[in-house]
């Protein structure tokens, strides 16, 4: 998440002192990602050691105004062209914990994964209800509109987001199933294999997982039909 650019994006807009950018940032973004005051202040301070912001006075109450330079006009035009660069994923903490759970002694990866889909799938029910609320927000209109449209983008990201999580954990726990299946049968999950192919590790038994090789009911309730969810 790129505080600076989003600091830089809001300064364009005139000159702006830290609590207000922060304040700013929170309700554009609907509080997703919350910022404290000192992380306001440390990313001017680097941006103006950079030459994008520049400290402009002091506004009626004394505080401390920034305003954004022609550097940081550059560098906001090159960030908004820019595709976010995707070769490098963030760290998933829930790809990490079930990757670590294949195997793991005591560890019922189907009890990990039917957890995490709850879970999933309330998140998503609350994003759905929070979009509605945005979506009458827009339709009434107001000073505040344009922070609106920029949350109810953000929320369907959100829903999004986790409809495809939802749609994972079913495919994940198919996949171990099946992988299960065909290790207790002693041939390969995914078919014959080649002659010059190197042999198969061993996948581990899923804890509690069916001898068939039939494919999970989902037992969280189906997203194609959440309201508003697109």
């Amino acid at each position: 998440m790129s505080i600076r650019h989003g600091l830089l994006a809001l300064l364009e807009r005139g000159p702006r002192y830290g609590s207000q950018l922060r304040t700013e940032f929170e309700s554009r973004t609907g509080s997703t990602w919350p910022l404290n005051v000192g992380q306001v202040y440390t990313t001017l301070n680097r941006l103006e050691r950079d030459g994008m912001v520049a400290q402009g006075g002091e506004d009626a109450a004394g505080h401390t105004l920034y305003a954004i330079t022609d550097s940081g006009r550059a560098e906001l035009r090159t960030w908004f062209e820019k595709p976010v660069d995707r070769t490098s994923p963030a760290r998933d903490e829930l790809a990490i914990k079930l990757a670590m759970a294949v195997g793991a002694p005591g560890v019922d990866i189907r009890d990990v994964i039917q957890s995490q889909r709850r879970h999933t799938v309330k998140a998503m029910q609350d994003y759905t209800r929070l979009k509605a609320r945005a979506l009458l927000a827009v339709e009434d209109g107001g000073s505040r509109e344009r922070d609106d449209v920029a949350w109810l983008l953000v929320l369907e990201q959100l829903i999004f987001q986790t409809e495809a999580e939802a749609r994972w954990l079913d495919h994940c726990e198919s996949r171990l199933i099946r992988l299960s299946a065909a290790t207790a049968a002693g041939s390969p999950a995914t078919g014959p294999a080649s002659p010059t192919a190197p042999s198969t590790p061993t996948v581990p038994a899923v804890s509690g997982a069916p001898a068939g090789p039939g494919t999970p009911t989902s037992q969280h309730p189906s997203t194609t039909g959440t309201p508003g969810a697109r």
